[in-house]
Order: structure tokens, then C-alpha cells, then sequence
């Protein structure tokens, strides 16, 4: 059972009990129809409360259920809400810590709610591309007012309760206990006898509505861009103007327009990825992790600031470590100045300033980090500077810390091979800047242990990181699928684009930033690195020569204001620069090669499909354990567009035998030899399914 039913004091109570959220699944709708008809049978029962167990009132619709035949299987909450309007009982809603979504429609279809100081309430579907379905767009206007309704809607807000009181979403706050008091709001209901209030009969009232939508569908349509749904969210609160049945209809309809788009299919996607993550099929959900009170970072330079401030954020003390006093200084003063910046912004106070600084100390000795319940290293990425830090944290630390490593493409199995505790060692893939970027990639070695990979999991939702497992190999996921991105980019400049369109072209296909000002801001001179060390390790691993040329040219990007562009002091915006332009056309003349014009299209499919195909080998060979980890991946970590999924659920959009067929078309072309269909890709057009089904 997903409700309990009892009776107390001639009143009728149904109880969600649906952890951890009461979410209205259908079998939860059932049970609630089904204890509403037993209350309504039961001569006994004079009126019905309606409540959640647990920590939440409702947090709505579950989200598994979308787009298959029990979201839309009866009875759906529009028929659960009716009933209630219907019902010659009075129903108070009793609610509580949460009612979102699914759960404040059905609260708004009650003839009364009771709630408590700190109750937090939203329609957030619209972060799904989605809007309301079951007449959240046409009853919230009329209990709280149209602006703030729309406001509400449009972002997916939560508010308190106390935010709304005063409107007529709560008819009563309880001062002690909940339950006890909407008991008492009931049999005073009963009392006073009906009719009982519906919201659908309330007006919605505004002193020029229509001038206000007209300048709220424009704002939201200039933001949205390829979001339709707050758009349709807007349309769907403008009906609420019209009759109640008529609203009702044209809500219904933009929502089974939106559950059919690609945007909220990818967004539903992303949003269950993301939980799927934290699931490792092989580590028992009851793993018993290990006590993280204290860490240390090695490396006080941009990734060790940045480590350092994800950790200080979240309430956990940090030591620093640096073998040089100024290396440290300069990284304290780092993190103070951007507090101090963070506070100006008004986003902290001075006093949490000077906590979160107080909550970090420095040293340039070992011996001072060796209580530390979790080491990681933040230094230069060279296998000999790794294997110095981590014999030298094999001697220090406690047994049973864990020590991890920010390597962002080395072998985290032969660093473990440093130290005598191989099972202890993880990887721990920041991304720049730490304290800002979502992604964390845990790397698994051979032999990192199941409790030292459920520690880091949970921690990472501590410090508020999406964390995603990785296995071993070079450049792990993300950076192993962004090397066959960057490869086809150089590809294309050789054959006749120049770094402005491709970044253009990829821009406006839904990336954050272009793969020539992203290498910008890194730093060609990293790159260059990896390629010299790839050049050893894989001598058949071809690139364009344009990248090593730009850095004979000293053009090592935003930092020393010359890369793939030109920059300008106090300025970031990239400028196209001739000087680059030049140096391009040469090389193609040097390769024997015509420039040719290339489409928008080729650019962006080159480029995503590089990724996607890159991706199925990731997944054949273990690496990433399903398809749904790699999109989150490039969804937290390298600007992939949201409301695309992702790369591998993109392909399923577009359809594996397509992206297998442009694959083929591409091999046909220059340095074809980079391009052959992955056989998890070719399988998937074999069995006509796709990555995520």
C-alpha cells in the first residue's frame, strides 16, 4: 500500500506513504481514490484530511512514469482533483515540509489547506519541459495572483509558506501539530456546513492582465530560446483568464505537446541520469562508507584553490599543502580574494567569509597532513611529479585514509602501484574551476576498494558535485571523448574553416563555448604536452599540425592574451586573428590541399559525432558503465547542451543508423582513417534499439 487509511474523531484520514517523496505514481493514485470512495461509502465519516508520511506532503508526479502508459492510466490527478471538488465531504489538505509539482495541484484541489511555518512549495516541471497537467496553471493564479504565478511557474521557484501567507493558497497555519489542527479545521468545516470552496470558482484577478502577459511572453520567449516549455507555461497561465473547463483544455493540450518534445524527453533524461549516476551495479547500497572530518589538498595553485574551496563550501576543514611559502601564500590569497569578491556580490557575508577561511590551514610539511581522513593531490600532471606526492602520502597518512589523485588523464592504477595501499587509492577528477564546475569524475582502479568508491560518491554530493565512475584509461571519459572533438576541430581548419565558424557553428548547435576558445582559456601549451606524450605512446595518432604551429608562434591563449584568437586587456571576448588566419591557409598549401567551403552542419556533426562514437567504445569496453553516465559527463562538465541530453542521447534522437551512416560519408574524407563505426554503434543498428533504451 502507497496510502494508509484510518478513521479519528469521525474524520477520514489518507496518509501518502510513498517514500521518500509520497511521489503520485499510479499506484499511489489509486489508493487515494480508493480511500476517498471508502470515506465517502462510511456514514461514520464526516469529512476527509489528506496528508503525507514521512518527510514530504507530495513531491509530485513520478518522473519514471512520463511518456509511458501509466502516467496517462487511470485514475490520472485530474480525475483524483475532480473527485475531491466533487466530494459533499469537506477535504483539507494537512501540508507539510514539501508539496511540489503533482503534490501542490493535488493541494490546490482541496476545499481547504492547512500547512506549518517552512512548508516549501513549487511547480518546478517546467526544469522537466514541462508545465502543470493537472490545472496547477489554472488554480495557482487564482489563490496567489497572477504575477506571482506566473513568476512561480516560468522558473519552477520554491517558495515558503511563509512567503505565501496572506494569499489564499493556505486557508491556516498550524501552530504545533499539523495533523491535529486540520482534524480540527475539518470538523469545523463540517460544522459550518457546505457548499465548500473550490479554487476553480475563484476569479483571477489583475488590474491589466493582458498587457502583463503580452510583456511576460515576450521576456520569456527572448530567455527560453530552445526551451519551449516556459513559453507554453505562460500560454497555459493566460487561460486561466478564460472559463475554468476551457483553461483546463488548453493546459491539457500544451502538456501533451511538451511530453512529446525532444527538449523534455531530454531533460527527463538528464534529470534521471544524473540520480542513475550515484548507482554502482557492483557496490551494495549498504557499503559502509568511511568518516571524511578532514582533508588535504597538495597543490595550492588553481586546481588546489579551487579543490580547496569545493571542501571549505561544505563545511569541512582543509589543510593545504606546498613546498614553497610563496606558492602558498599566493594560493591562500586566491581564495581569500575570491570570498572577498563572492561577498561583494552580496552572495556571502563577511562573517562567512572569515569561517570558511578559518576552516583552512597551510603547511609545507607532510607530517602536518597526516591525520587527514582523505589526501588529494593537485600538482603538475607528470607521472614522476605523482609518483614523488604519492610515496611520499604512502608514508605519512593514517591507515585507512583515502588518497586520491586530480590526474585528469594518467593512469590511476600505476599510481596506486606507487604506494602500498593500492585499495585506498581513487581518482578524483575536478574540473577548473573546481569550486564552480558540477562534474567529478571517480576514477576506479583495478583495486580501489568498494567502500573507499561509496565514501567518495556520497562525499561528492556533500560538496555538491555530480559524480560520475569512471574506469581507467586515457583522458578517463570525458577527456578521452573530448580528444576525438578536437582532433576532427584541427581536421576541419586543415580542410577549410577557420577557428571562428567551427566555434560559431557548435555554439549555435547548443554548446557553452567552441572548441578553439575552450583550448583558449586551458592553455594550447597543456595541449600540446598531451599531444607530445600521446606522439610516444600512440606514434599512428594523428592531428592537425595547426595547433602545434600556433604554439611555435607563442600563442598559448587567454593567459598571455594570444591564442586560436586574439584578446584584449580586461577583455575575454574572443577576436578572429589574421595573424591565425594566415598561418592556417599556409598550412593547407603545404599539405597540397584546396580549401573548400564547409557547412554548419558538417562542422557540428564532425564534431558531435566524433563524441558519440568515441563514446560507444567507451561504454563496450567498460569504462563508463551505461550509456546515461557519459551524457551527464558532458552535461556537468563540458557545456553540452541540456536540452539536447546529451551526446549519446542526441544519437538516439537522431538515430544510431544515422549517426553510423554520417560516420561512413566521413570516413570517405580527409584523414578518414580517424573515423570507423564503433561496433557497439553498429549493434545498436543492428537490433534497430538505442544507447539509453
Amino acid at each position: 500500500m502507497t496510502a494508509q487509511y484510518q478513521v479519528q474523531d469521525s474524520v477520514a484520514i489518507i496518509s501518502l506513504d510513498n517514500p521518500p517523496v509520497n511521489s503520485l505514481g499510479h499506484s499511489t493514485r489509486m489508493c487515494i481514490v480508493d480511500g476517498i470512495a471508502r470515506a465517502l461509502n462510511d456514514a461514520c465519516v464526516k469529512a476527509i484530511v489528506l496528508t503525507g508520511a514521512g518527510n514530504a506532503f507530495s513531491g509530485g508526479g513520478d518522473i519514471r512514469e512520463f511518456g509511458t502508459p501509466k502516467a496517462l492510466q487511470e485514475p490520472s490527478l485530474k480525475t483524483i482533483i475532480e473527485t475531491i471538488e466533487a466530494s459533499p465531504k469537506p477535504v483539507v489538505a494537512a501540508v507539510h515540509s514539501v508539496a511540489m509539482g503533482g503534490g501542490l495541484e493535488l493541494a490546490l484541489g482541496c476545499h481547504y489547506r492547512v500547512t506549518v511555518k517552512g512548508t516549501r512549495v513549487a511547480l518546478p516541471e517546467v526544469n522537466l519541459g514541462l508545465l502543470p497537467g493537472a490545472g496547477g496553471t489554472q488554480r495557482l493564479p487564482r489563490v496567489i495572483g497572477l504575477e506571482t504565478a506566473v513568476n512561480m511557474i516560468v522558473s519552477g521557484k520554491t517558495m515558503t509558506s511563509e512567503e505565501l501567507a496572506g494569499t489564499k493558497l493556505f486557508d491556516h497555519f498550524a501552530s504545533d501539530e499539523l495533523l491535529g489542527e486540520s482534524l480540527k479545521f475539518a470538523q469545523d468545516a463540517v460544522a459550518a456546513g457546505p457548499p465548500y470552496p473550490r479554487v476553480r470558482d475563484l476569479k483571477v484577478r489583475h488590474n491589466n492582465a493582458e498587457a502583463y502577459l503580452g510583456f511576460a511572453r515576450n521576456t520569456v520567449a527572448a530567455n527560453a530560446r530552445n526551451y519551449p516549455a516556459p513559453v507554453k507555461c505562460v500560454d497555459a497561465i493566460a487561460a486561466s483568464l478564460k472559463p475554468f473547463d476551457q483553461g483546463m483544455e488548453e493546459e491539457r493540450d500544451a502538456f501533451l505537446y511538451l511530453v512529446a518534445s525532444p527538449a523534455s524527453r531530454a531533460l527527463r533524461h538528464a534529470f534521471l541520469a544524473e540520480r542513475a549516476a550515484s548507482k554502482i551495479s557492483d557496490v551494495p547500497v549498504n557499503t559502509l562508507v568511511r568518516k571524511i572530518a578532514r582533508v588535504a589538498v597538495v597543490g595550492a595553485g588553481t586546481m588546489g584553490g579551487g579543490i580547496s574551496m569545493s571542501f571549505l563550501n561544505a563545511g569541512i576543514p582543509v589543510t593545504m599543502l606546498e613546498m614553497k611559502a610563496d606558492a602558498l601564500e599566493q594560493g591562500v590569497a586566491t581564495i581569500r580574494r575570491h570570498y572577498e569578491n563572492t561577498a561583494k556580490k552580496g552572495k556571502l557575508t563577511q562573517d562567512q567569509v572569515e569561517a570558511r577561511m578559518g576552516m583552512l590551514t597551510t603547511t609545507l610539511s607532510y607530517d602536518d597532513i597526516k591525520d587527514a581522513d582523505l589526501a588529494i593531490e593537485a600538482v603538475f600532471e607528470d607521472m614522476s611529479v605523482k609518483q614523488t606526492v604519492f610515496r611520499q602520502l604512502d608514508t605519512v597518512m593514517k591507515p585507512g585514509a583515502i588518497l586520491a589523485s586530480n590526474t585528469s588523464t594518467l593512469d590511476v592504477n600505476k599510481i596506486a602501484e606507487f604506494t602500498t595501499r593500492p585499495k585506498d587509492v581513487v581518482g578524483m577528477h575536478f574540473f577548473s574551476p573546481a569550486n564552480v564546475m558540477k562534474l567529478l569524475e571517480v576514477v576506479r582502479g583495478e583495486k580501489t576498494a568498494n567502500d573507499v568508491l561509496a565514501t567518495v560518491m556520497r562525499l561528492a554530493k556533500k560538496i555538491d558535485k555530480v559524480a560520475v565512475v569512471s574506469g581507467v584509461c586515457d583522458g578517463f571519459i570525458g577527456n578521452r571523448m573530448i580528444e576525438q572533438y578536437s582532433r576532427q576541430a584541427g581536421f576541419l581548419l586543415d580542410e577549410g574553416a577557420l577557428p571562428e565558424q567551427v566555434d560559431r557553428a557548435i555554439e549555435k548547435f547548443g554548446f557553452a563555448m567552441g572548441p578553439f576558445r575552450m583550448i583558449d582559456m586551458a592553455g594550447n601549451d597543456i595541449s600540446r604536452e598531451i599531444r607530445k606524450r600521446r606522439a610516444i605512446e600512440q606514434p599512428t595518432f594523428t592531428y592537425s599540425k595547426t595547433a602545434d604551429l600556433l604554439c611555435e608562434m607563442g600563442r598559448f591563449g587567454q593567459k598571455v592574451a594570444a591564442g586560436w584568437y586574439d584578446y584584449r586587456e580586461g577583455n575575454r571576448r574572443a577576436y578572429p586573428s589574421q595573424q591565425v588566419t594566415d598561418m592556417i591557409i599556409r598550412h593547407t598549401e603545404h599539405l597540397g590541399l584546396t580549401r573548400r567551403k564547409i557547412s554548419d552542419e558538417e562542422i557540428v556533426g564532425r564534431l558531435v559525432y566524433a563524441l558519440v562514437n568515441e563514446g560507444a567504445l567507451i561504454i563496450e569496453e567498460g569504462i563508463a558503465s551505461k550509456a546515461s553516465d557519459i551524457d551527464i559527463v558532458y552535461l556537468s562538465g563540458y557545456g553540452f547542451p541540456r536540452w539536447r541530453g546529451g551526446p549519446m542521447q542526441y544519437a538516439d534522437e537522431i538515430g544510431p543508423y544515422n549517426v553510423a551512416q554520417a560516420i561512413r560519408r566521413y570516413a570517405k574524407g580527409y584523414q578518414g582513417e580517424a573515423w570507423q563505426v564503433a561496433p557497439l554503434l553498429q549493434k545498436l543498428v543492428d537490433a534497430g534499439t538505442g544507447f539509453n533504451d
